[in-house]
């Protein structure tokens, strides 16, 4: 794909096919937002479906009204009153692998990446659930593999057009396997909505408005009330009318495990490799946090992570570098025209944030991480859409808000353009204890 890109990149459009499937690929602003503004072009690409026995057709996956309906239920959930109740489990949960990385901490080289990817689970699963599944201390548990397991099969099957169909798929492919993990996903899952709307039933009629009411900030990360997952606002949300029934509340908390934990580990491990490996950068990042916490080893609160300007430029730019999400793709629902290129109607769209990223309209030296990029002053007069970690437009990530030495060069970490973009070989990191 990047050859391509490369080839075409005056043009900042191709065509390619994939099996049977004749694709379009577009790595231009201008092009993008077509597409992304647009409130019909709203489907998913058929690729998508291969989600479909996992996730079924939640946020992610699901089209028209049912998507439209499921945004409209889901958005007043991540809404940042709602975030500050995650803090806590942000915290606790950094805590954790802060304490394991201290025991490498002694100058010699290993890989980060699943420590980083562990933490994630574990704050994902906790935020989504309220449940613990500790996947930093047990990676070995049945739900943790079969999480991998699953990603790692749909990917499989999307890029093997002979598994395309289910009958092969399930008698030459990885049926059986597939549908282990998806039992073990989602006997998990619904296990524990079930106890959640045992113990709601049993519990008093506050609305969930009524049990945000009652924490304050440093309630929630003290432990004073009882933590909200998001699982406990979408009962809430079923309970106010909006006729979630139990499928569709494992479908989203299935969905945002999916969605959440591959996507925020991947970036935190490419942000840890770039500031890693730019000394200049790391001293700033440095500087910031003891202006921030001076000697104390507080928790951070919301409040606090508003004042990291310089880390929020440095994390913004290694989503440019290295997106968590390579492509995403839209199935055009009319004719569609990108400039002089005409498309149409039932074309797959792949929209590619890496060749976005580094249009140098935009982004001058764009292989050159630069958080100085992100500082107000130089995002004014970019396109709107010469950035989309994110996605962009009616259905951008709902979740967006959510969100060392290196001894490898850039070169040697040889990025995977998987459903996340992740380093083929991990993150070679050295750790050191600061001496000041």
């Amino acid at each position: 794909m990047e050859s391509f890109m490369n080839l075409y990149a005056d043009r900042g459009i191709f065509r390619l096919w994939l099996g049977t499937t004749f694709l379009v690929v577009i790595f231009k602003a201008e092009y993008a937002e077509v597409i992304l503004q647009s409130s019909k072009h709203l489907d998913k690409a058929e690729e998508y479906k291969f989600l479909h026995p996992w996730l079924g057709t939640g946020l992610l996956t699901s089209t028209g009204s049912k998507w439209k309906s499921r945004r409209r239920m889901l958005t007043p959930t991540f809404h940042f009153k709602i975030l500050n109740d995650f803090v806590g489990v942000f915290h606790d949960q950094a805590s954790i692998m802060v304490k394991k990385l201290s025991q490498v901490a002694d100058g010699k080289e290993f890989d980060i990446f699943n420590y980083i990817t562990l933490c994630a689970l574990d704050i994902i699963c906790e935020t989504a659930m309220g449940r613990s599944i500790e996947a930093q201390s047990n990676s070995n548990s049945d739900y943790v593999k079969s999480v991998y397991k699953m990603t790692e099969l749909v990917l499989q099957r999307q890029r093997t057009p002979w598994y395309w169909p289910d009958f092969l798929y399930n008698t030459i492919g990885y049926g059986k396997e597939h549908d282990r993990c998806l039992e073990i996903l989602h006997d998990f899952t619904l296990k524990v909505i079930k106890e959640k709307m045992d113990a709601v039933s049993d519990a008093s009629s506050n609305s969930m408005e009524e049990m945000l009411n009652q924490h304050s900030d440093e309630d929630v990360y003290r432990g004073k009330g009882q933590r909200l997952a998001f699982l406990d606002m979408l009962l809430c949300t079923a309970d106010d009318g909006s006729h979630l029934s139990m499928e569709g509340i494992r479908e989203e908390v299935d969905t945002f495990m999916f969605e959440g934990h591959d996507t925020t580990a991947a970036a935190m491990n490419w942000a840890v490799h770039l500031i890693g490996a730019n000394p200049d950068v790391q001293a700033k990042v440095h500087e910031e946090m003891d202006q921030i916490f001076g000697g104390s080893d507080r928790p951070a609160s919301m409040n606090d992570l508003k004042e990291m300007r310089y880390l929020e430029c440095c994390i913004k730019e290694a989503l440019r570098l290295f997106p968590s999400v390579p492509f995403f793709g839209r199935k055009l629902t009319e004719d569609c025209k990108f400039g002089e290129y005409s498309i149409p109607k039932d074309t797959t769209v792949i929209i590619t944030p890496p060749g976005l990223h580094r249009d140098e309209r935009y982004f001058p030296d764009p292989e050159k991480f630069d958080p100085n990029r992100f500082l107000p002053e130089n995002s004014l007069k970019r396109h709107p859409y010469c950035y989309i970690p994110f996605s962009a437009g009616p259905r951008n990530c709902i979740g967006r808000n959510f969100t060392v030495t290196s001894k490898q060069s850039r070169e040697e970490l040889f990025p995977i353009g998987d459903l996340i973009m992740r380093p083929e070989h991990g993150i070679i990191v050295e750790l050191r204890p600061r001496t000041t």
